[in-house]
């Protein structure tokens, strides 16, 4: 990393900015779309589940929410955070005005295919889909390679990770590959997104709680990053080969609790008054949490595997990729990092969502579709807000007058 620049994701700023403010840095673009995308998705999913929809026929209904949720909803967020800071890493901008807002128009399309999949010949809704990984790949692999920043290279593996998961859903939906594969390519693609998060959150996490709370013993531990990611991927392999195997099982506990012992001297306990980190340190702690009860539903310990699969993605990632996106907003566009009580109850709501799809149906499994309902509407409240707290701020010039 250039020694010049901050290391909390800022980026340098342009002379000239783009006409259009919403295109004037990744995150603007596609924080808007990610949490107008989230908002939706998920009552459309109750709709459906509830037989007031019918899903589109390119997927069965289970496989069409969980690819959306990841390469829709997941994926976007990912898209603008790394179309953002990779500016910051390389000192080099990676798509501002008319590029960025085509790449945006790109990942629209593929959500438009995947609406209306069943009504498009099914070759077209796949090219549709498939473009936006490729193109973003592209856009963020030029400023790395001539920075020659190697550090951040895992990150486009990773992302051409993804690319090949979501071919596989695809590859099923037009018959190539055998039934099913489409389900093991989501939950491989989650544990992508997962990857991802280990990755960020060792950065970031440790640091935004020292720079916030001045408690200098605030640090990571680099040998167990290193372990825990490690982990992470060997987890993600044996996901995509042997998934219901022992190993599997044994690699989703160690990677767990490799994901939280690292967490030991992030200063959780110092982020309580502060709302822009407490829902990270909540956020994060749902990744062990998931992978623990995944490596226990293997080993039939009479825990359901979709308790896992919603820890990790209501939990982490809901509340994860809030918490980044109402951060990485304020500080963009000159704004004091401090959330507004909207956003504040909007966290509280995510990690509620969280709870009552995670852990009321464990404790009281005949309130299950109870706890879907009220988990739907609390996600949607807590996504909603942010897409009316902050499309003013992500849609308008910074306000202290610098360029971006």
């Amino acid at each position: 990393m250039h020694p010049s620049l901050p290391l909390d994701g800022e980026i340098p700023r342009r002379s000239v900015p783009p006409r259009c403010a919403l295109a004037a840095k990744g995150f603007r673009p596609f924080f808007l779309l990610a949490s107008a995308f989230a908002a939706a998705i998920v009552p459309v999913w109750i709709l459906i589940i509830t037989g007031v929809v019918r899903p589109t026929a390119y997927l069965d209904a289970t496989s069409w929410h969980a690819h959306e949720m990841v390469f829709g909803f997941a994926v976007a967020v990912i898209a603008g955070f790394l179309l953002t800071a990779v500016g910051n890493w390389t000192h080099r901008e990676t798509a501002v005005g008319a590029p960025l807002l085509a790449l945006a128009a790109l990942w629209l399309g593929g959500r438009v295919a995947m609406i209306f999949g069943g009504s498009l010949p099914h070759v077209v809704t796949a090219m549709t889909d498939l473009t936006f990984l490729p193109a973003l790949i592209i856009v963020l692999a030029r400023p790395l390679l001539a920075a020659k920043n190697r550090r951040n290279f895992v990150l486009l593996a990773v992302l051409g990770a993804l690319f090949v998961a979501n071919v596989v859903v695809h590859l099923d939906a037009l018959g190539i590959v055998a039934t099913g594969s489409a389900r093991r390519a989501c939950v491989v693609a989650v544990d992508i997104v997962v990857l991802v998060i280990l990755i960020i959150a060792g950065r970031v996490v440790p640091m935004f709680t020292r720079n916030a709370t001045g408690v200098t013993s605030i640090r990571s531990i680099p040998s167990l990053d290193v372990l825990a990611v490690a982990g992470m991927a060997v987890l993600t392999i044996l996901d995509g080969i042997v998934p219901e195997s022992l190993g599997a099982a044994v690699a989703s506990i160690a990677a767990g609790l490799l994901a939280a012992m690292r967490t030991i001297h992030w200063g959780a306990r110092h982020s309580a008054r502060q709302p822009l980190l407490w829902i990270l340190h909540v956020g994060y702690a749902w990744v062990p949490l998931g992978l623990l009860l995944r490596g226990f539903a293997r080993v039939d310990l009479a825990v359901p595997a979709s308790l896992a699969t919603h820890a990790l993605t209501v939990g982490a990632i809901g509340s994860l990729t809030l918490g980044m996106m109402a951060r990485v907003s304020l500080g963009h566009t000159g704004r004091p990092l401090v959330a507004a009580k909207p956003i504040a109850w909007a966290f509280v709501a995510v990690t509620a969502a969280a709870v009552a799809r995670v852990v009321v149906p464990v404790f009281a499994p005949g309130w299950y579709f109870k706890a879907l309902w009220v988990a739907a509407a609390l996600w949607t409240a807590a996504f909603s807000t942010y897409l009316v707290v902050y499309t003013p701020i992500l849609s308008s010039p910074r306000v202290d007058r610098e360029p971006v």
